[in-house]
């Protein structure tokens, strides 16, 4: 690939890169940010190196943020077993926190009949929220996620669909993102290290006839860089968030695909010489404030490799990350192993691992694929209030079915209460909690 242009200089405010161990209140206060893990994160690193830096991360924010929350003096934290969490569907729906996930929250820090908090996943580990969502900045979606729970959330307990691609700064040059609003992806990826990050934006102010039935609007010209695409090779496309132009963003990726090693212009004779694709999740569909679900980047990624077979006759060959890839399954397992040796001295992950989500495809599925493998029990759990309908069966069969996250939470409490009495294990006071409950 071409190494010769240069990207012009960015304009706009400067995107400060902060990395996990820094990101504290004060630091995420100075202007944009993106917060950076480590680069052994994603990778097959120590795991108690991956762990310690996103603890390290939570403490640091934790300890100057004197508005989290605290646990009811008389309950104590069981360390046999943990929930994840889904956060779309599962614990916000359009924009608000679904009903009872703000009740959940309470229930989980001690506000329940055993007097047990519990330890918290939120579909990654301790305290650690990832969703297959992206397109903002870690400090964006962590202000929003802590108004709408009415928790405290840090960077560093944050990690978007496409925190994964960070690995993949180094090995590109310059590289087309796709997807979200304005130029929130850019910041992003520029954030995680990639060198020349170019827009579909880029390439319409270029050539306004890329697209013909998509005109930039004053700001959004304004904000693209000016570039000569004749001279410049595009190395890989990445799918940061879901497109908020479907015709025109597959029109510049399928002009990529079918050229000549990503020169715009060009045209292969063997539509094999285009740049790579990736996308950071494949979600076909997704819950929002609409009755009924609504497409999503699975949706986008299906219809541009139906589009490429049509009209080159040849397959085309994708990567998608997020859910249900293992990996996310493994880094919350490692990141509960380390909370659990620093907090009870063990060193193994809980028993259990409840895992709330409202997508069998991607929350069910990939609970249920690593639970054939791991090491410790992790146990699907379908809630009604996401991608979930009524009267049908899903493909993908959860250990059990609840209207709501409340009800899932109340479920795996009742259901390792009653495996400590079977036990004869008197669990951190669980079942003189119960005792106590019920005499009352």
């Amino acid at each position: 690939m071409s190494g010769a242009v240069m990207p012009p200089p960015a304009t706009g405010p400067r995107v400060q890169r902060v990395p996990l161990s820094r990101a504290t209140t004060d630091v995420l206060t100075q202007g944009p940010v993106v917060v950076v893990p480590p680069t052994h994160l994603m990778a097959g690193a120590d795991s108690h190196e991956v762990a310690a830096a996103m603890e390290l991360a939570r403490e640091h924010v934790d300890h100057s943020s004197p508005g989290t929350p605290g646990s009811p003096s008389d309950t104590v934290v069981t360390d046999r077993y943990a929930f994840a969490f889904d956060i779309d569907g599962v614990l916000i729906r359009g924009g608000k926190a679904i009903p009872q996930a703000v009740e959940t929250m309470r229930v989980l820090n001690g506000e329940n009949e055993f007097g047990i908090k519990v330890q918290v996943a939120l579909a990654s580990g301790p305290y650690i929220f990832v969703t297959n969502g992206g397109g903002k900045t870690e400090q964006e979606r962590c202000t929003e996620l802590s108004r709408q729970l009415g928790i405290e959330v840090s960077p560093g307990q944050f990690i978007c669909g496409h925190t994964p691609m960070r690995e993949m700064a180094q090995r590109y040059g310059t590289v087309l993102v796709v997807g979200g609003e304005g130029e929130k992806c850019r910041v992003v990826a520029e954030g995680y290290g990639f060198r020349d990050v170019v827009t579909p934006g880029d390439i319409i102010k270029d050539n306004a006839d890329t697209t013909p039935f998509r005109k930039l609007t004053a700001e959004e010209h304004a904000n693209s860089r000016a570039r000569n695409f004749a001279e410049i090779e595009i190395e890989a496309i990445f799918v940061f968030a879901d497109s908020r132009d479907w015709a025109g963003d597959q029109q510049i990726i399928l002009d990529l695909l079918m050229s000549k090693r990503g020169r715009l212009g060009t045209r292969s004779k063997t539509f094999d010489e285009g740049p790579p694709v990736f996308f950071s999740h494949n979600d076909v569909v997704w819950s929002t404030s609409h009755e009924l679900t609504r497409i999503g980047m699975g949706a986008l990624r299906a219809s541009l490799e139906a589009m490429f077979k049509a009209v080159t006759g040849k397959t085309l060959k994708t990567t998608a990350y997020g859910k249900p890839q293992i990996g996310t399954f493994q880094f919350a397992t490692r990141l509960l192993q380390q909370w659990r040796k620093e907090t009870h001295g063990i060193d193994s992950p809980p028993d259990t691992v409840y895992f709330v989500g409202d997508t069998p495809e991607s929350d069910i599925r990939g609970t249920n694929e690593f639970n054939k493998t791991s090491e410790n029990t992790w146990y699907s759990i379908l809630v009604r209030t996401g991608v979930y309908k009524e009267g049908v069966t899903p493909d993908l069969s959860p250990r059990v079915t609840v209207d709501n996250v409340l009800d899932a939470v109340k479920y795996g409490m009742k259901v390792e209460f009653a495996k400590a009495v079977a036990e004869g294990v008197r669990d951190v006071g669980a079942v003189d909690g119960l005792a106590a409950a019920a005499a009352a």
